[in-house]
């Protein structure tokens, strides 16, 4: 799936079931927020527009193995569903409907936070990058390109026990709307990554944890890994 941490080659993903050629990994965009409830649960103000932070490329890892650091913490997980850029999205954008176009395929994956640094860095006034880019803060699923946007449901289940059940329809912002907004400062690019944000149940995750992320509806896949 990925090309592996050593290889002194860059990130890439690979397709479920598919022999296909790899995808090389670009930018790795994050939406935070962008569920009510996940807000309300960590006291945050509901934005106004889509608030969007990075992680490094080299944050990748697939879901069964990798590197990670800061592997003696607890972290927090965020499942999300997260798209592949297929087709250049100049500044500026696109009309929706070929906004929509531009999405190869969908997956799924962990937003791993170090909440207790980012909270500090928060209430500092500091930028959080370290709480949320570091080795292994974005395991990812192999992608699937047979999808319904618009229905997906997506669940995350830690040690046989279900945490995070999100549908997309309840997005704050919309998959068209996060497009355009990030299109309005920057061109996207083929094999970019936009993790589109998380719902309510982030809750704590160690190493040797397993877990199961889970395309419920709108498009086909299970996937198992261990943190």
């Amino acid at each position: 799936f990925f090309l592996m941490a050593g290889s002194m080659a860059a990130p890439s993903v690979g397709w479920a079931g598919s022999h296909a050629a790899r995808v090389a990994v670009g930018n790795l965009w994050c939406v935070g927020r962008n569920y009510l409830k996940h807000a309300a649960e960590l006291d945050n103000v509901i934005p106004e527009q889509p608030m969007i932070f990075l992680k490094a490329s080299s944050s990748l890892r697939p879901l069964a193995a990798g590197l990670l650091a800061h592997a003696h913490e607890e972290f927090h997980h965020e499942a999300e569903l997260v798209l592949l850029v297929g087709s250049h999205v100049p500044l500026g954008g696109l009309p929706r409907e070929r906004l929509l176009e531009s999405v190869r395929g969908v997956g799924l994956g962990l937003d791993l936070t170090r909440r207790g640094l980012q909270n500090e860095l928060k209430q500092a006034g500091h930028p959080w990058l370290m709480a949320k880019s570091f080795a292994g803060a974005a395991p990812v699923s192999n992608f699937v390109s047979d999808f319904d946007l618009g229905a997906i449901e997506f669940s995350l289940s830690v040690n046989g026990e279900r945490r995070q059940y999100a549908r997309v329809s309840d997005m704050i912002f919309d998959v068209p709307t996060i497009l355009a907004y990030l299109a309005s400062s920057h061109e996207l690019l083929p094999g970019d990554l936009i993790f589109t944000g998380t719902p309510e149940g982030v809750g704590p995750l160690r190493k040797g944890d397993r877990f199961c992320l889970a395309f419920e509806r709108g498009a086909l896949g299970t996937f198992e890994g261990q943190l």
